[in-house]
């Protein structure tokens, strides 16, 4: 299974030409982009599930909420997909993003709600050496350079500006990524390469697992 050229294509013309008319006009190349995208997205349900829990995925709409946007565009120009893990167990969410020129696999944790933001944090202003441990392993690296997310302008409420842990602390979400070439994207070999990708973020998501699921004492929060 793999992504077909075309896809890419209509989203390409779709970027130049956003517009209702002509996307009315080229309904059929959608429908063919979006099945093609939703059988690779099924296949890697299915490669992904031979080494985790998965309790589903889904595909973004590609029709835009304009409402409170400065770009009044109707569609958008790519097309994202999420792969929730399943029970409240298990932490960290896999995206795949197909954009020409701009695809990318990620994952982790993008905009945590307060209260795991807050237990992150405190995990990390307490004992910050096995999430280092975890950036510093070569797999982790090599994929993904290192862990990314905004950031505060200088230290959340509660917690010291020189606290040696701060470049970690002052993180509002946690995320990583690996980016593709249109021609990797493409490949035969890229359904393997999104579920390895996928999987050298398992260290990562088990660790953070364990903490959102504990509190500061490593007691469990979850009956």
């Amino acid at each position: 299974m793999k992504i077909q050229p075309s896809t890419l294509q209509f989203l390409k013309d779709l970027a130049n030409n956003n517009d209702r008319d002509w996307f009315q006009a080229n309904k059929e190349r959608y429908e063919a982009a979006y099945d093609n995208m939703k059988q690779f997205v099924a296949a890697v349900e299915k490669a992904l599930g031979e080494t985790d829990h998965l309790e589903g995925s889904k595909m973004f709409r590609i029709y835009k909420d304009v409402r409170f946007s400065k770009d009044k565009t109707p569609y958008k120009t790519s097309i994202g997909t999420g792969f929730t893990r399943a029970t409240n167990r298990l932490r960290g969410g896999y995206y795949l993003h197909i954009e020409p020129g701009a695809s990318f696999v990620g994952g982790g944790f993008w905009q945590p709600e307060a209260a795991d933001l807050k237990r992150i944090r405190e995990e990390f202003a307490l004992d910050d050496q096995p999430i280092r441990n975890i950036m510093a392993d070569p797999v982790f690296k090599k994929y993904f350079g290192t862990l990314q997310g905004d950031e505060v302008k200088t230290a959340p409420k509660g917690f010291d500006k020189d606290h040696p842990a701060i470049d970690l602390i002052r993180k509002k979400s946690f995320t990583v990524h690996r980016n593709f070439t249109d021609k990797e994207v493409t490949g035969e070999g890229f359904l393997q390469e999104v579920k390895q990708t996928f999987e050298a973020m398992r260290p990562y998501f088990d660790y953070m697992s364990v903490v959102l699921t504990t509190d500061l004492n490593g007691v469990s929060l979850l009956d």
